[in-house]
């Protein structure tokens, strides 16, 4: 890839203390490719609350990115960084609720901070940059991975739909649901996409299409109304769609929209496939009427890029997410391979390579 999502610059390397968050501003995609570096934690915080770094791992990584500046910005004994570390991780929190990795990665951070309080500040702070650096490489990793696995499913001359964006700008390289597609390209294999736009904020437009297009993959352009069409008339071999959280039973969000397409795929015979990480995965929720939706600003829909489509005082229903059943789930795709259903006692604890509590 020509451009990282999200990574840490540090100032005097080999050390990563001290150093700053780069995150590729995704709201100025596609007409200018700007980068927004930071070492202040509210600016993380405004940075995923407004999207300028969006897809479920990306997030996760800038969040673990979060704590490290903030905690780097402490004064005082060991102790202080370890509360730095947790308010900062209280805060960020509190940015977007329904991707689980935002909070996979949080917990990872301040169990880092708990375990290192015997360390010398200084120590403390390195340990958490370079938990936070090891954070966004075992994205790329298993990025990777799920690329490697998902290709399998995949024939030369395929064409896959999909939604929203769950490619290298979701994630730390490489993708989720687009993985695959990469991945055929180095082996040689002609695997075309055809993306839906996602109103209403057109992540398939404005990112997928462009980072497709970045790295030379034929893509072509939809409405999302267009899902059908294309799917009746042959044109679509699979569907790939990344995923914001997976519950226990299987079921998976995803960006709002993504629920009808499982179900037109269903309609028409076509595999529907969701790729994700382990650390999409959450357990602890039973199934997807469990998981939280987020609800964004009615102005997204009726002011969309500034210029208002909508009568005023119209009322907006606007969830960012909806939940695909995981019985319209032909299978998931992980770093450690390929889940077929029933998905119930598949989906193990969330991948977790560094430091656990007891």
């Amino acid at each position: 890839m020509r451009f990282r999502t999200v990574e840490w610059v540090a100032q005097h390397p080999p050390a990563l203390v001290p150093g700053t968050v780069r995150l590729l501003d995704q709201t100025r995609l596609p007409l200018e490719v700007a980068y927004l570096d930071t070492a202040d934690v509210r600016a993380v915080w405004t940075a995923i609350r407004t999207l300028q770094v969006r897809g479920a791992p990306a997030i996760g990584v800038a969040a673990a990115m979060g704590v490290a500046v903030a905690a780097q910005a402490a004064e005082g004994a060991a102790a202080d960084v370890v509360r730095a570390a947790g308010r900062a991780a209280d805060h960020l929190a509190t940015a977007r609720p329904t991707a689980v990795n935002l909070f996979w990665a949080l917990d990872r951070m301040q169990a880092v901070a708990r375990r290192g309080a015997g360390l010398g500040a200084a120590d403390l702070k390195e340990r958490l940059a370079r938990e936070a650096v090891a954070i966004r490489d075992e994205d790329a990793a298993m990025c990777r991975a799920i690329g490697e696995h998902g290709a399998r499913l995949l024939r030369d001359g395929d064409t896959v739909l999909t939604h929203c964006n769950a490619g290298a700008l979701a994630t730390a390289e490489l993708g989720t649901a687009l993985a695959p597609v990469y991945v055929c390209r180095e082996q040689g294999k002609r695997v075309a996409v055809i993306a839906d736009e996602t109103r209403p904020l057109l992540q398939g437009a404005r990112l997928t299409a462009w980072e497709l297009a970045q790295a030379g993959v034929d893509v072509t352009l939809i409405c999302d109304n267009t899902a059908a069409q294309v799917m009746r008339a042959g044109r679509v071999q699979a569907v790939l769609v990344g995923a914001d959280r997976i519950a226990a039973n299987g079921d998976a969000a995803n960006k709002v929209g993504t629920y009808g397409v499982a179900v037109l795929a269903r309609a028409h015979g076509v595999p529907f496939y969701v790729l994700a990480p382990t650390s999409t995965f959450d357990p602890a929720t039973p199934c997807g009427a469990r998981i939280p939706i987020e609800t964004r600003a009615a102005e997204e829909v009726t002011e969309g890029f500034g210029r208002r489509t909508a009568p005023q005082g119209v009322k907006v229903y606007s969830p960012a997410f909806d939940v695909t059943p995981a019985e319209l789930i032909t299978a998931i795709v992980c770093e450690q391979g390929i889940l077929r259903p029933p998905y119930d006692g598949q989906i193990a604890a969330p991948l977790m390579t560094g430091p656990r509590e007891p």
